[in-house]
């Protein structure tokens, strides 16, 4: 009697990107190899003061750094190429492969240069129709229509099955400067029998289809042709397709065109030598020659859509840039749809460029803006090409994976085959079935402040957040060693709590209270627990300014003995 082989199963981990938008992370194990798909950053929100990006928690790559084969980078958006110079040393080996397209590849190698003490990156060129075997795995590359060009997705042959990674991705009839997406080609994957799908959820709560790149450039020639003054554009660094259109356009008005902004024209520098954006000679020029040219025949390119503090168009707004200053008959397009929590921002933004008696035009008053991402009926198409037996949503919050699974159910997909993970959950995969495990690996924010990765953690973060909300309070008292009695009155500082001048009857209350506790705790003459009368300190305090104030700030009592 033959002895019955062991099913083959692969593990999928997403260490990031499910539950939320950005910081795409996913483990493929099996046959004890491990496959790294993109390795992305997300910009910190309104509720993390003053740090820069969360990236994935790689720790339970920690003992496994020989198993891994290498990674595969499906775009260069920094949501899915940003972490890189974080976690790259700490999974690195000789032998590791890393395979992105030529401007995936591009946009990591230069960014890699801001990081010099790195080992150096190798990185295999891979494009539209391209096929590499890692270990178990054979990829095969294919292109996807974004926003950004030189997007693949995945399919994967592994023990298991056929595995397909859409990446982010939209059906797009009419690209700009661009191929669209070649349904035959998905079509003759879908027959190889697709055992798991992994599909872009981001667009998944919207109704319909995508616009097309064509329906944006029409509207913006609109503003092209009716628009005298300067035109200031502002859109992501990342979106090459966007800055492509403006700069045709701005060729066929006669328009010279400047950018401004670091990361923009980092990146057109990179798309400009590999083909992905053309402009005749003449057409770009130094931001400070803007002036040698008339209103009518000038458009300024930079970032700053999303109204970030630090980008170019914030910096023009607010007459902190060092040359461009916004005059009365400029039209600003801002070219982006707003990120969730920056509404209030990008408002502050219009209303300032409004003021200087400019124009503004933004996507809710025209169609100048596409996403990138697949909407209802692109995501159905999908599902309807592949015929997966299993479906995990990727990529969006979870109201969006969640959304995205009852697509798949309408489809026809069974409940049980379509399933909602997230991030750090371990998927178990077979022929015959897919299940959850228990055991969950860590997946929380790493967080990025400045030069520190990881040094600030949840509670140095509620700490942040307490100073922001209620501010901080610090109370000095000098204590007599011998006597146990407080000497003068305790010292007070405060910090984004009370305006002292203006609180002289509280902090009365306060130094009485603070000296009645010390004393207390001093009265009976044994050794004194100084740790337990600042505690008392902290409690007592806090309670009496929560009862006058309803704020709770941060009390840092310190008792010097003399």
């Amino acid at each position: 009697m033959t002895k019955q082989l062991k099913q083959s199963s692969l593990r999928v981990i997403p260490l990031g990107g499910l539950g939320e938008v950005g910081r795409n992370m996913t483990l493929f194990e099996t046959e004890g190899k491990i496959l790294i798909c993109d390795m992305g950053f997300r910009i910190a929100g309104e509720d993390m003061p003053g740090i820069d990006y969360t990236i994935p928690n790689i720790s339970c790559l920690r003992d496994k750094r020989k198993d891994i084969l290498g990674i595969v980078f499906t775009h260069g958006h920094y949501d899915h190429i940003g972490a890189v110079p974080y976690l790259i040393d700490k999974i690195w080996h000789p032998g590791l492969e890393m395979h992105a397209s030529p401007l995936a590849r591009g946009i990591i190698l230069r960014r890699q240069e801001d990081f010099p003490n790195l080992p150096a990156l190798n990185i295999n060129e891979v494009k539209n129709g391209s096929k590499i075997k890692m270990g178990p795995f054979k990829i095969e590359f294919f292109h996807q229509n974004h926003n950004i060009p030189d997007n693949l997705g995945l399919f994967i042959e592994t023990p298991v099955g056929n595995i397909l990674h859409t990446s982010d991705f939209k059906f797009d009839p009419n690209p700009v400067n661009d191929i669209p997406t070649d349904l035959q080609k998905l079509k003759v994957f879908g027959e190889r029998k697709i055992l798991l799908l992994l599909s872009d959820s981001t667009g998944a709560e919207e109704e319909g289809h995508s616009f097309s790149e064509k329906t944006i450039e029409k509207n913006l020639e609109e503003i092209f042709k009716k628009v005298n003054g300067r035109i200031i554009a502002a859109t992501f660094s990342s979106l090459i397709n966007r800055i492509q259109q403006m700069i045709s356009l701005s060729e066929k008005y006669g328009r010279k065109v400047a950018i401004e902004g670091y990361s923009m024209k980092t990146n057109v520098e990179i798309s400009k030598a590999l083909g992905f954006i053309k402009a005749r000679k003449g057409t770009i020029i130094k931001g400070k020659e803007i002036n040698d040219y008339p209103d009518s025949k000038v458009t300024v390119l930079c970032t700053g859509a999303q109204g970030e503090g630090s980008a170019v168009l914030m910096r023009i707004a607010t007459r902190e840039h060092p040359f461009l200053r916004l005059r009365k008959g400029d039209s600003v397009i801002l070219s982006s749809s707003v990120i969730p929590g920056n509404e209030r921002t990008v408002q502050n933004l219009k209303d300032d460029i409004l003021r200087q008696g400019c124009k503004v035009f933004h996507y809710k008053m025209m169609d100048i803006h596409a996403g990138g991402h697949a909407q209802e009926e692109e995501l159905k198409e999908m599902i309807n090409i592949m015929k997966p037996s299993f479906f995990i949503p990727i990529h969006g919050q979870y109201s969006m994976l969640a959304a995205h699974a009852e697509i798949a159910r309408e489809a026809g997909l069974p409940e049980k085959n379509a399933i909602v993970v997230e991030n750090g959950q371990i998927v178990n995969l077979t022929s015959k079935g897919i299940s959850i495990e228990k055991r969950q690996v860590p997946s929380n924010y790493i967080m990025v402040d400045g030069l520190g990765i990881g040094d600030v953690g949840e509670i140095v973060l509620r700490d942040r957040q307490m100073l922001a909300e209620d501010g901080m309070f610090v109370i000095v008292t000098i204590v007599d060693k011998q006597s146990g009695k407080v000497k003068g009155s305790p010292d007070i500082i405060s910090r984004g709590f009370v305006y002292l001048r203006e609180s002289k009857d509280l902090l009365r209350e306060t130094r009485k209270k603070v000296i009645e506790i010390i004393h207390h705790a001093t009265d009976s003459g044994g050794a004194v627990n100084w740790t337990y009368i600042k505690e008392e300190i902290r409690n007592k305090i806090g309670q009496f300014f929560f009862t006058k104030t309803k704020r709770r700030p941060m009390i840092l009592p310190v008792v010097i003995e003399v």
